[in-house]
């Protein structure tokens, strides 16, 4: 388990350190592309100064997980193995996530649909496709666990109801992630410490491959946020939010821990369900609000916190509920 620890640790720090490494010419590229963000006209006004900051930001991300990932699988070629074939798959989804997440991004960008990048029945038709063909490769290909219950030292099995849970779950935390990504550091925080919460646990059950990739992925999303804590050189736009929710629900549903997911993923959740009951009591009262802006930082923002303030508060929540997102699983 130590050497084991050791080996997971080592391969964040160098994911980190190719993820700085490349962070400056993919940032000035972006700026030769003009390739900047959009600012909703509803938003807070004070994030009107970050307009033009370079977005897209996800792919930093993308291309240390892919090279570490496919380099260690492919040491297997002479005869030992670093990696298992199982890392693939988050590691595809990672990829397929980002590309929807890059066409909504480009979308926007070049004002095709007034900025508004694709439809939300688009994106959510994309989202789902591609999740309900990874819960198929899970269940039928990997043989991952259906659910394993704090308290319980036996696996639950859901029959049917197993896939569109788990459908609902990946396409369900892409967006709930995708909420979170509005102020900087948020969503790279909050998503490095879900994905450490989801590594300890996998390094718990001997999921030694998974572990790795997990830890790949703080170490590059850390690697990220060199550029994006405040005040922001780089947004990771939808190309990395939408991307890390799905990947973040895909290994949660590998070590078969997902029951612990909303506790672990509390903020994105809590993000998502206040975008919800927002909408919702919006059109049930025919113009009430309960918070006064949705996704929920914002709300605090209009409140008057600073947006160190609220990135801080929400990460230290985020930290203490995967502490307790890792006890419960080990009940």
């Amino acid at each position: 388990m130590n050497s084991t620890s050791s080996m997971a640790l080592a391969l964040s720090a160098f994911s980190f350190l190719l993820t700085v490494i490349w962070g400056q010419p993919l940032l000035r590229v972006l700026r030769l592309l003009k390739i900047g963000e959009h600012i909703r006209v509803e938003g807070p006004e004070r994030h009107y100064k970050k307009l033009g900051t370079p977005t897209m930001g996800g792919v930093l991300i993308l291309f240390p997980v892919a090279l570490l990932t496919i380099l260690f699988n492919a040491v297997k070629i002479f005869g030992f193995s670093v990696f298992g074939n199982s890392v693939l798959v988050p590691l595809i989804v990672f990829a397929a996530f980002a590309l929807i997440g890059s066409l909504d991004d480009w979308i926007s960008l070049r004002g095709t649909r007034g900025g508004d990048g694709l439809s939300a029945l688009a994106k959510l038709i994309l989202q789902l496709v591609v999740a309900t063909a990874t819960v198929l490769v899970l269940r039928l290909f990997l043989d991952v666990p259906e659910l394993y219950l704090p308290g319980l030292d036996f696996e639950i099995h859901l029959g049917f109801w197993y896939f569109p849970i788990a459908i609902i779950a990946i396409a369900g935390y892409s967006n709930a992630v995708n909420f979170t990504d509005g102020l900087d550091g948020l969503a790279g925080l909050i998503s490095a410490t879900a994905f450490a919460a989801y590594g300890a646990i996998a390094l718990i059950q001997g999921q030694i491959y998974l572990a790795r990739f997990c830890f790949i992925l703080v170490g590059a999303i850390f690697g990220f946020l060199w550029f994006n804590v405040y005040p922001a050189e780089l947004f990771m736009g939808d190309t990395g939010s939408l991307a890390l929710g799905a990947t973040l629900a895909v290994v949660a549903l590998m070590t078969g821990q997902w029951a612990v997911l909303p506790i672990i993923g509390i903020i994105p959740l809590s993000e998502l369900l206040s975008v919800i009951i927002q909408v919702a009591f919006f059109k049930l009262t025919k113009g009430r609000r309960v918070f006064k802006m949705t996704p929920l930082h914002h709300h605090f923002e209009l409140l008057g916190w600073s947006e160190t303030q609220i990135v801080q508060r929400f990460w230290l929540i985020g930290l203490v509920a995967g502490l307790v997102g890792v006890a419960l699983s080990l009940v």
